[in-house]
């Protein structure tokens, strides 16, 4: 999926962007920057989208993305409903690496930060207790003023360039250039997957979104993905299904249907393949975690 190139603004007296935003829901454009970006999510819930990755993200989230990483955070769909209370809430930092200087990398001491930047280049969720120390940093980082922001984004790095507590998110071919055009189909069916992954979606339906035949459109977002649409659905519905297995509120059978499988062995079948776990297994792991 082709992503939108968006300019990072850099307000005026300052080497870096770092904000901390409430809204009804997060913006939902699949885009990239030159800038690497850590996202603390305070609150909110849905799908993420980073590179080939597609996965559940909930309160509490660290993610650091590398330079042109192309990704996208869209709210669960209670937050798109008329008059809901629901908010989001994050604080996100937007550096160009090149704000440290030029001959930073050099310094001896700076060894592990330049190879964080390359490991960011695929995307890396923060975990353990190297994410609580984030979240006080961040926090104090996104109410600091003048020279102590500068020193508080290095100490986040340094934290995060010393922690073996990641996990790496998308593959090597992560990345494709675009033109708008491209972007602006992609988007239309990358909205209309989410929107829609509870409802039976046919390659004639998605086709018709993309204003292509059939054989265009598999033909097209298999070159554009590396993956058919019917797994990039599969990815999308195990996602939210693995957000409601962690609620607690329904069996497996009514999540089944809730995702839009016609049948629960078909449900754990691609649940088995797409997670390495049984529904109960992964929940289970996710309990031991916390």
């Amino acid at each position: 999926m082709k992503p939108h190139f968006h300019k990072v603004p850099i307000p005026l007296l300052h080497t870096f962007s770092i904000r901390r935003d409430v809204q009804a829901h997060f913006p939902t454009l699949w885009h990239y920057h030159p800038e690497l970006e850590i996202q603390l999510t305070l609150r909110g819930e849905g799908i993420r989208l980073i590179g080939d990755n597609i996965s559940h993200f909930a309160a509490g989230e660290i993610i650091l993305l590398g330079e042109n990483l192309p990704h996208s955070w869209r709210s669960s769909e209670e937050y798109y409903q008329k008059n809901s209370s629901r908010s989001v809430e994050a604080i996100i930092i937007q550096f160009h690496q090149d704000c440290f200087g030029r001959d930073f990398f050099n310094l001896p001491e700076a060894r592990l930060i330049k190879k964080l930047f390359e490991k960011a280049k695929k995307g890396l969720l923060i975990k353990g207790k190297t994410r609580v120390q984030l979240t006080r940093l961040m926090i104090e980082a996104s109410a600091a003023k003048g020279l102590e922001r500068f020193i508080l984004l290095l100490k986040i790095l340094n934290a995060m360039s010393e922690t073996e507590e990641y996990e790496t998110l998308a593959s090597a071919h992560a990345f494709y250039k675009s033109n708008e055009a491209e972007s602006l189909r992609l988007s239309k069916i990358y909205n209309y997957a989410l929107s829609n992954y509870s409802k039976e979606i046919s390659i004639q339906d998605i086709a018709s979104v993309a204003n292509l035949s059939e054989t265009s459109f598999c033909r097209y977002f298999k070159t554009l993905t590396k993956k058919t649409f019917c797994n990039f659905l599969i990815e999308i519905r195990i996602s939210h299904a693995c957000r409601y297995l962690l609620e607690d509120r329904d069996s497996a059978e009514v999540i089944c249907a809730k995702c839009g499988f016609k049948n629960p062995s078909n449900f754990y079948r691609h649940f088995k393949k797409v997670t390495g776990n049984t529904p109960r297994a992964y929940k289970r792991q996710y309990m031991k975690s916390q």
